[in-house]
C-alpha cells in the first residue's frame, strides 16, 4: 500500500509517497517546481529523449511507476524518483532553483532515514506539525495515543491475514459504526469534510470513544483468537459496540450528542487557544 504525502519546497507543493522505507518524489512534480514550465511532463519526456543522446543514460530505468492522488482526488501510476535518482535528474535541469532544492531534497530524504532509525523523531515531528495548526497540548497527547491504539490494532490485523486496503477500511467502519452509530463517511459529511483526515477534526470525546472502540477491538481480537477477514470483522463490531454503550450512555445523562458537526479547532477550548496563540 502506498499513501500520498504533500512535502512544500517554497510553498510549491510536490507529492511523495513511501516505497521499501523510502521516499519517492512525482518528477513531474520536481520539474514543475524547478521549471515553472507549463506542460511538466512534456518537459520531461523531451528530457529524457535528450539525456539519452547526450549520454546514453535511460532515467525511466532509475524511475518506479507508483501510484500519487491527483487533483481530482484519484490515484494514478507516476512517474517517481528517490533521492538518489532525483539528484540526477536535477543535474539535467537548468535552474537557479536547483541548488536550494537539493538542500531541501538531501534535508527530506534523510529525515526518512532518520526516522527509521528513531521512530520516536516521527512522533515529535507529528506533534510540532498539530502544535503549528494550533492543537493544545492535551488534544494533540489524545490524538498521539490514538495514533499508537491503531498501530497496535493494525499490526494485529497484519497477523491475523488481513492484507488488503479495502479490508482496513471495511473493519475500520465496522468500528466506527459500532461505536458512533453513523459510517465514517456520514461523520465526515456532517463535519463538512472532504478529504481531510475525520480525526483531525475530531472532538475531544471523539478521539476517546474512537480509542475506546480501537482499543477494544484488539484486546477481543487478541482473546477469541481472530483468524481472517471475517472473524475480525466479528471482533471489530464487538469492539465498536463496546465505545458505542459507553457513548450512548453519555448522550442519556448528558443530553448532548457525542457525535456532532464540531471541529476541534471550532470549540471553545480550540479558539482559546488560538487566540492564545496570536496575541
Amino acid at each position: 500500500m502506498t499513501e500520498t504525502h504533500l512535502a512544500v519546497f517554497k510553498g510549491r507543493q510536490i507529492r511523495r509517497t513511501l516505497h521499501k522505507n523510502e521516499w519517492w518524489f512525482s518528477v513531474v512534480d520536481v520539474i514543475a517546481v524547478l521549471t515553472d514550465s507549463a506542460n511538466p511532463r512534456d518537459y520531461w519526456y523531451k528530457m529524457k529523449i535528450r539525456v539519452k543522446d547526450e549520454d546514453g543514460t535511460e532515467l525511466s530505468t532509475f524511475c518506479r511507476q507508483l501510484k500519487l492522488k491527483s487533483s481530482d482526488g484519484k490515484k494514478y501510476e507516476t512517474d517517481c524518483a528517490n533521492t538518489e535518482t532525483m539528484f540526477r535528474i536535477i543535474q539535467s535541469i537548468p535552474s537557479p532553483k536547483a541548488e536550494p532544492f537539493k538542500r531541501w531534497l538531501a534535508k527530506v530524504g534523510y529525515e526518512r532515514v532518520q526516522e527509521i532509525e528513531d521512530p520516536e523523531l516521527a512522533t515529535k515531528r507529528t506533534k510540532a506539525l498539530y502544535t503549528a495548526k494550533g492543537y493544545s497540548d492535551d488534544w494533540i497527547e489524545k490524538r498521539m495515543r490514538g495514533i499508537a491504539i491503531r498501530e497496535e490494532l493494525t499490526d494485529e490485523w497484519k497477523k491475523r491475514e488481513v492484507r488488503e486496503k479495502k479490508e482496513y477500511e471495511i473493519l475500520t467502519a465496522e468500528i466506527a459504526k459500532a461505536a458512533f452509530g453513523i459510517t465514517p463517511g456520514t461523520h465526515k459529511k456532517l463535519k463538512g469534510l472532504k478529504r481531510e483526515n475525520l480525526r483531525d477534526h475530531m472532538t475531544d470525546l471523539e478521539l476517546i470513544f474512537s480509542m475506546l472502540g480501537e482499543a477494544a477491538t484488539t484486546e477481543i481480537t487478541k482473546v477469541h483468537d481472530a483468524k481472517g477477514f471475517d472473524e475480525s470483522k466479528h471482533a471489530a463490531r464487538k469492539g465498536g459496540a463496546v465505545a458505542g454503550t459507553a457513548r450512548k450512555d453519555l448522550d442519556k445523562k448528558t443530553g448532548k450528542r457525542v457525535v456532532s458537526k464540531e471541529n476541534y479547532l471550532t470549540t471553545p477550548q480550540g479558539i482559546k487557544k488560538l487566540r492564545t496563540q496570536k496575541t
